[in-house]
């Protein structure tokens, strides 16, 4: 099975290339410690959506690394890879988002994938029931880790999250993106929009990018793009979601998503601040034994 890493983000709030900040006690990264989680738990090759320019820090970091121990590929989010007729809006520097760092991957992958972010620690439970779910339902193999939103937040600042509705049979039925919640002064959690906060319940189910997609993804995801393109909106600003996409493609195929509840802790490094908080919990886990202490021998 094949895991898709995104990493074409430079993380303008955290200040770098926060995706290559080590965090591990011989440099790792938490993209190092997501492979290895994904290995584990039965993938077997990687594909990492970057930059161009970044590819050689990539290859000589990540690369080295990782690539002596499962089959490693490199595809690139590219700010004018558009569809035909289409150019990118004069004045445009920011990327169209995780739905669109998805089809760079769509001449590379062939089969069922998982997609995750390369910024964000899931914890090896969130890529075991991906796996057995995906294993267990090739013919539709759509399935999220969902998160319980309290444990997937920062004390640095907002962070963005896919609030979810479930059913009671475990079945993703809408996804509404936050791009700004927190928890307030007074004890509350809630999400900023049009200048005002609204309550948000701490125990929600949101979406972290932690994927189980089917292959044929690719096709309605152009399509759905290519209507993104054209609903007007804020053309230097907007983004191309990826829980936006797949939502989009169920309703097309008349499939259903299944929401795979997991209550792990998220770690990130949305600001420098939160790096710490990754170190230290790595440096326990590893004291624990949950990860030897050269992450790759």
């Amino acid at each position: 099975m094949t895991l898709l890493v995104m990493a074409a983000g430079m993380g303008s709030r955290y200040g770098g290339l926060k995706q290559l900040d080590p965090v591990g006690p011989n440099g790792e990264f938490i993209l190092d410690y997501t492979v290895y989680d994904a290995l584990q738990a039965g993938f077997d090759n990687v594909v990492f959506i970057i930059k161009e320019e970044n590819l050689e820090i990539f290859k000589e970091t990540v690369g080295n690394r990782i690539g002596t121990t499962c089959k490693t590929e490199y595809c690139f989010q590219r700010l004018d890879d558009m569809p035909e007729g289409y150019k990118v809006p004069e004045g445009r520097v920011k990327q169209w988002g995780t739905g669109h760092a998805v089809l760079a991957a769509r001449d590379v992958i062939s089969g069922p994938f998982a997609a995750v972010n390369a910024d964000d620690f899931y914890g090896r439970e969130s890529f075991e029931i991906i796996a057995k779910y995906m294993k267990e339902n090739p013919d539709s193999p759509t399935c999220m880790a969902g998160f319980v939103l309290k444990n997937t937040l920062t004390e640095n600042g907002t962070v963005a999250r896919g609030h979810c509705t479930v059913d009671e049979n475990g079945v993703l039925v809408d996804i509404t993106e936050r791009t700004k919640i927190m928890r307030l002064e007074n004890g509350q959690t809630a999400y900023l929009e049009d200048d005002v906060w609204h309550d948000i319940d701490e125990d929600a189910i949101v979406s972290m990018n932690c994927w189980g997609i089917p292959a044929d993804f690719f096709g309605v995801a152009m399509d759905e793009f290519v209507k993104f393109l054209g609903n007007g909106g804020d053309e230097m600003k907007k983004e191309f979601y990826l829980p936006t996409a797949i939502v989009k493609y169920l309703e097309a195929n008349g499939k259903k998503a299944k929401v795979l509840k997991t209550g792990a802790k998220w770690y990130g490094v949305t600001y420098k601040e939160d790096r710490q908080a990754v170190v230290d919990y790595i440096k326990k886990s590893i004291e624990d034994g949950v990860y030897p202490e050269k992450l790759w021998k």
